[in-house]
């Protein structure tokens, strides 16, 4: 997973008056757990908003007055007008400890049925997993080359390739290519076709 880094403050007083008051001056409410004894600090919004509306999972080294925990944001809070954090949960991370996280779903390449006409679908954008933070990948990729039209690609098929455990129904399909209209079978593709009609048909 990629890394970043947060610096925090610790909070004297945790009530709804003084989280308004951080919220005033720009800043965002946040809580560290996982081992014991909550932490509870504030961030500077812009910065804990960089990664909250990136595509990336970070693992956050946290700064808080001169203490560095590794953490991964758990839950958030966002205003239902104004699009932004109001309060940030954080998840301390133990090497030894498997952490489930949501990573994203990536493609490389481009597929023979899309060359074709197919239109590529990804009904998946984020998928859930649970690894120990030291084996997490950035994302889950998917090399989709040799996709022709009708071909899926389901969990089951991403645990094999990955050290990971998926948390999403084994038979979930996250990338198919379907048929468009003007698309153009290949004569492989032609006979995948046939061979799933009879196999539908029986």
């Amino acid at each position: 997973m990629k890394k970043a880094q947060l610096s925090g403050s610790l909070r004297t007083n945790v009530g709804k008056k003084d989280a308004k008051a951080l919220r005033v001056a720009g800043r965002v409410p946040c809580v560290l757990y996982g081992s014991g004894e909550q932490i509870h600090f504030s961030v500077r919004q812009v910065d804990v908003e960089k990664l909250i509306f990136s595509p990336d999972v970070y693992q956050v080294e946290l700064d808080i007055d001169g203490t560095k925990k590794m953490a991964i944001i758990q839950d958030l809070t966002m205003h239902p007008v104004k699009d932004s954090a109001v309060h940030v949960d954080f998840l301390e991370l133990n090497d030894n400890k498997e952490v489930k996280v949501m990573l994203p779903l990536r493609t490389k390449g481009s597929a023979i049925g899309v060359m074709n006409g197919g239109k590529l679908r990804q009904p998946y954008r984020k998928l859930k997993v649970m690894g120990l933070p030291g084996e997490l990948p950035e994302a889950i990729e998917v090399d989709i080359t040799k996709m022709k039209i009708g071909s899926q690609v389901r969990i089951a098929t991403l645990a094999e390739a990955n050290n990971i455990k998926f948390l999403d129904p084994a038979d979930a399909v996250v990338l198919s290519i379907k048929m468009a209209r003007g698309a153009v079978l290949t004569s492989d593709e032609d006979e995948d076709s046939e061979e799933g009609g009879e196999a539908a048909a029986e």
